[in-house]
């Protein structure tokens, strides 16, 4: 009997330890969401083998990994103003063994395609951190981009929501990521492991407003570059059809028509950045 005793001990004291290690791991699972989504972990809007993704947590962003596509659907990230937008050295490349696939820092090496950063290295760095911007280099967090796109386009892009759009409403929810083609019509195209995408999109949500406000962009690989932002533009619904995705899942219906069924660039003074030009041109 004693020994039995000593048996269900041990069995309720390692009972206790997996439900206290599984709420510590459902908080802290909370704790990442709230801080890095708003209204919802984009999911997809109906299950299929091009919408199924695992989310994978970073420092200052979340991310949405298909092993179908060897990429990620989505990256979700917050900023905020910052009165001192300096940030330390970049940091190398590093391959994330959480994909499965093999994908290396030279993955992309004479395929003519950048590494382009989905989730941002200089706002993610200003806003979150270092160990934030260090994870931005994972290879999991980049996506094959045209030089024309990544180096002007996008990154125009990205320097305008940072340093128009961020300190015009002080906090922002942005979820970014490739649109890749229908189906399987281009799973063929591939740099290694990784599928090229034919677009990207980007949407940003003032979120804190009476009212939230958002824009969305979609912009195709083969750009120049030096195109006006607001040539780009969409609504959230149209990104949601072209990905398969569902962004702000706990949106009521009443919010979700307004703020995705619409464009509306009321607020953002988009004209003041839509043509101008970006650092690298």
């Amino acid at each position: 009997m004693s020994r039995l005793r000593r048996q269900g001990r041990r069995l309720a004291v390692t009972a206790l330890f997996v439900v206290i290690g599984s709420g510590l791991w459902l908080f802290q699972e909370q704790s990442y969401r709230d801080a890095y989504t708003w209204e919802g972990v984009p999911t997809w809007d109906e299950l299929s083998l091009t919408s199924f993704h695992r989310v994978m947590r970073n420092d200052g962003y979340l991310l949405g990994w298909s092993d179908l596509r060897a990429g990620a659907l989505w990256v979700s990230y917050q900023l905020a103003a910052v009165d001192d937008a300096a940030i330390g050295s970049r940091p190398g490349f590093s391959a994330d063994w959480r994909t499965l696939w093999p994908i290396g820092t030279d993955s992309y090496s004479g395929s003519g395609y950048d590494r382009g950063h989905l989730a941002p290295n200089y706002a993610i760095a200003a806003v979150h951190g270092r160990q934030a911007q260090v994870d931005t280099f994972l290879m999991s967090n980049m996506s094959p981009q045209t030089p024309e796109l990544n180096r002007q386009l996008w990154q125009r892009l990205e320097e305008a929501v940072m340093d128009h759009f961020a300190p015009r409403f002080e906090q922002l929810q942005v979820i970014t990521g490739p649109i890749y083609a229908e189906g399987f019509s281009n799973a063929m195209d591939r740099v290694g492991f990784v599928e090229v995408p034919v677009a990207f999109y980007k949407i940003i949500v003032a979120p804190h407003s009476e009212n939230p406000r958002a824009l969305a962009f979609i912009m195709p690989q083969k750009v120049q570059g030096n195109e006006p932002l607001d040539d780009y533009l969409v609504s959230i619904d149209e990104v949601e059809a072209k990905t398969g995705l569902n962004f702000f899942p706990d949106l009521t219906p009443a919010v979700e028509q307004a703020l995705e069924g619409q464009i509306s660039t009321n607020g953002w003074a988009l004209e003041e950045v839509a043509r101008k030009p970006g650092r690298f041109q």
